[in-house]
Order: structure tokens, then C-alpha cells, then sequence
């Protein structure tokens, strides 16, 4: 396994819109797409790959790592274009003693997992560029079998 590039940062906020406002209105980062599925909001912003960052909305309760948190969601990394090479880097985790959260982002094939000091990381190999004609395939999640 080798990370090729940095795929994206996921961040945890308490409000939505007022994050949309900053990123958006101040800082003029696009909107490519929104997700609003099990309790769970975001938004998915690009400056020109399926997407470089998102914010998802939190309640604020918590510190550090908590699910709720404010703060880093997870960081992502590129590790290629192909379900063998995610296969491959699952066992690889597998073999470390990391445990992996498989997901099927239809636009990426994903593994979640922490790392030694509980920050999450998502590591995903890019299988579909559907996201170029409809931006909003990116906010696309169900588990992934390997």
C-alpha cells in the first residue's frame, strides 16, 4: 500500500449553515454536494476533485475524539484506483491489528479506520468519475464487502 495523495479533510461543526457561510461565502470554496441520510448532515465542497473537504454537523457535546465533538472528523489519502488495491491494504491493516470500517462511496471504495492516538483516517481508492456530471454522487454511503 502507498498513499499517492491527500484526498480530503472531514470536519465536525455545530452549525451547518454557518459553516456553509464561512466556507462558501467567505472563502468562496464551492458546494458539489449535500448528504442529509440517518440523522447525519453535510456538506461536500470541491475546488476540482470529487471533493476535497465536507463539514458534517455535530451537537458539540463531548471532547477530544467523541463522535459529537467539534473538530477533525478524519483525513483521507488516495491509495490508488482499484478495489485489489484496497483488498490489499485491508489485509494489510488486518495483519497490523487495525480494524476497518469497509465503505462503498459508489464515486470511492473506502476503509475508516483510527489511528494510534484515535484520530480518524480514511484510506480510498477513486473507482468511479460519475461525481463530473452529477456532483451530488459523491454524498453516496453503504457498507462494502471485501
Amino acid at each position: 500500500m502507498k498513499v499517492q495523495s491527500l484526498g480530503h479533510v472531514v470536519l465536525r461543526v455545530t452549525d451547518l449553515a454557518r459553516a456553509e457561510a464561512f466556507y462558501t461565502g467567505v472563502l468562496g470554496i464551492p458546494v458539489c454536494a449535500r448528504y442529509e441520510q440517518d440523522g447525519v448532515t453535510a456538506t461536500f465542497y470541491s475546488l476540482g476533485n470529487h471533493h476535497d473537504f465536507a463539514v458534517v454537523a455535530v451537537t458539540g457535546e463531548g471532547s477530544g475524539n467523541g463522535e459529537q465533538a467539534v473538530g477533525l472528523d478524519h483525513i483521507a489519502f488516495c491509495i490508488g484506483t482499484s478495489l485489489d488495491e484496497l483488498k490489499e491494504a485491508n489485509e494489510l491493516l488486518k495483519a497490523a491489528g487495525i480494524s476497518t470500517n469497509p465503505t462503498d462511496h459508489e464515486v470511492t471504495k473506502s476503509l475508516y479506520l483510527t489511528d494510534p492516538d484515535g484520530n480518524g483516517v480514511e484510506l480510498y481508492v477513486d473507482v468511479s468519475d460519475v461525481w463530473r456530471t452529477d456532483p451530488q454522487r459523491v454524498a453516496q454511503e453503504q457498507p462494502l464487502e471485501l
